[in-house]
């Protein structure tokens, strides 16, 4: 037990860090008194005294993570913090365990999938923290834990390869992965100002606008009102949501190198943002035109604006709603939900395989088929200029077969547990992608609270599993895994 104290020491380190943005939405409750500041007294008291506890009888334990480390480290914060965040619910809501640690792990997975009802009457605290846990979630506490632990002399590399999104880990904007960290988060600041700004220009409040961006940035979807977008009723509002939520769907290592040259080259040459941008806009107008001929809306302008608002915030796994979409001929929210299973891109703060992925595994079918034709000829995969390596190629492979049996077996699970199976499959679909919304009984007009204990629970794992991507939860449960 001992050689894993080094890992409990950096957790208590996280633990604590988690706890001083608490002290946020705490500040909240007792400058408005709101009836959650006992609530949240007790949540940070605990949260911070586990913090510094671990750490206490951990502190002398100090060696470099080795990359089973990185796994399992990751492993334990995506699985741990939920339970201190979920502290505030249960105090203040007397939520039961289950659902409480259902809705910190939407938060911080970025699913936006909840079991709660009431949320305009709810204190104006709980409202942001949850949409704040949607914001730490998005770029990832560990990078924020990478960027910061070099300073108490605690080495990050490993924890930084574990969590970053996408089949190409190795590669770094710097050439410290701390300072790489650094300016994923200073890119993510700077545009969350810019989106708070665009909500308020808009016409929300600053309260809902700095929700609301929590929520946009974070690709996450929580909202304070149970009408979710369809509250503001405001073609302006959805306006700068639907280009912050693009944004947020691009790789953020290409937001910085664009920002930081002051230029709009690193988009251009980026091989997935064109095509994120292609397919998320082209499926746009097909759905608008789509419901445009089956008369769901007068005008085709209206069409086109709940087409825009709904696609984008589904296909970016936002899961943002502004009209029940499940009432809209089956093709249209069923092409939404296919496409937030790969639309956005590594390194954004959105789900699903990613587009990366999906572009690898056209072009080895696309190489196949050549391959049947042409058996001694050789046709390298190539990504922009580059050859993808062969570990790459049977990496990706791998992991889209693990997704695949990952959505079957637990759609078969919970069809086994009593749903029917148009609302287990899209509450996997929708879960395993971090996109929140699914349709059936899991509808943008109902919510997750319909589930049984264990539907819920089913959905937690699959919402961690996809957020990790599979691999990185799948490591630590392997039985090599814990073999000295």
């Amino acid at each position: 037990m001992k050689r894993y104290y080094p890992v409990i020491r950096v957790l208590s380190l996280v633990i604590f860090m988690f706890g001083l943005t608490m002290l946020v939405p705490w500040a909240l409750s007792w400058a408005l008194h709101d009836g959650a500041e006992s609530a949240f007294d007790e949540a940070v008291l605990l949260t911070l005294g586990s913090g510094l506890g671990l750490w206490y009888a951990t502190r002398r334990e100090k060696r470099d993570l080795t990359i089973r480390d990185g796994f399992l480290m990751v492993a334990l914060v995506w699985t741990v913090l939920p339970v201190y965040a979920s502290l505030p619910l249960i105090i203040q809501l007397n939520a039961s365990f289950t659902d409480a640690y259902f809705e910190a792990v939407s938060g911080l997975t970025t699913t936006g999938a909840t079991v709660f009802e009431g949320l305009d009457k709810l204190p104006v605290s709980l409202n942001f923290w949850r949409t704040q846990l949607v914001w730490l979630g998005g770029m990832g506490l560990i990078v924020l834990a990478v960027a910061v632990l070099p300073l108490l002399g605690i080495g990050g590399r490993q924890m930084f390869k574990a969590e970053t999104p996408g089949p190409m880990k190795d590669s770094k904007m710097t050439p410290r992965i701390a300072e790489t960290a650094k300016g994923l988060w200073v890119v993510y600041t700077l545009i969350s100002i810019a989106c708070v700004l665009g909500y308020r220009w808009a016409g929300m409040t600053w309260l809902d606008a700095i929700m609301h961006m929590f929520a946009t940035m974070g690709l996450g979807g929580f909202s304070s009102h149970d009408a979710s977008f369809g509250y503001f009723d405001s073609p302006a509002i959805e306006a700068v949501s639907i280009a912050f939520m693009l944004i947020a769907g691009c790789n953020f290592a290409t937001h910085y190198i664009a920002l930081s040259g002051r230029s709009l080259r690193p988009y251009a040459s980026d091989p997935e943002a064109g095509m994120f941008i292609l397919v998320t806009v082209g499926s746009v107008i097909g759905i608008a035109i789509y419901l445009d001929v089956h008369a769901v809306y007068p005008t085709f302008i209206e069409a086109l604006r709940f087409s825009a608002f709904n696609v984008v915030s589904i296909a970016t796994t936002t899961g943002f709603a502004n009209t029940d979409y499940a009432l809209w001929p089956f093709f249209a929210p069923l092409w939404m939900l296919f496409l937030c299973s790969f639309a956005t891109s590594a390194g954004s703060t959105g789900g699903g395989i990613k587009m990366i992925r999906a572009i690898v595994l056209y072009k080895q079918v696309y190489r196949e088929l050549l391959r049947a034709m042409h058996p001694n000829a050789v046709h390298p995969i190539r990504i922009g200029n580059e050859v993808v390596p062969p570990n790459i190629l049977f990496a990706v492979l791998a992991f889209g077969f693990v997704y695949m049996v990952c959505i079957v077996s637990m759609t078969l699970v919970l069809s086994f547990s009593g749903l029917e199976i148009v609302t287990a499959f899209s509450a996997v679909i929708a879960s395993i992608n971090n996109t929140g919304p699914g349709l059936g009984q899991v509808g943008p007009a109902t919510n997750f609270a319909v589930l049984t204990d264990f539907q819920t629970w089913v959905c937690t794992a699959a919402m961690l599993l996809g957020r990790l991507e599979i691999f990185t939860l799948l490591v630590v449960l392997t039985p090599a895994f814990w073999r000295r």
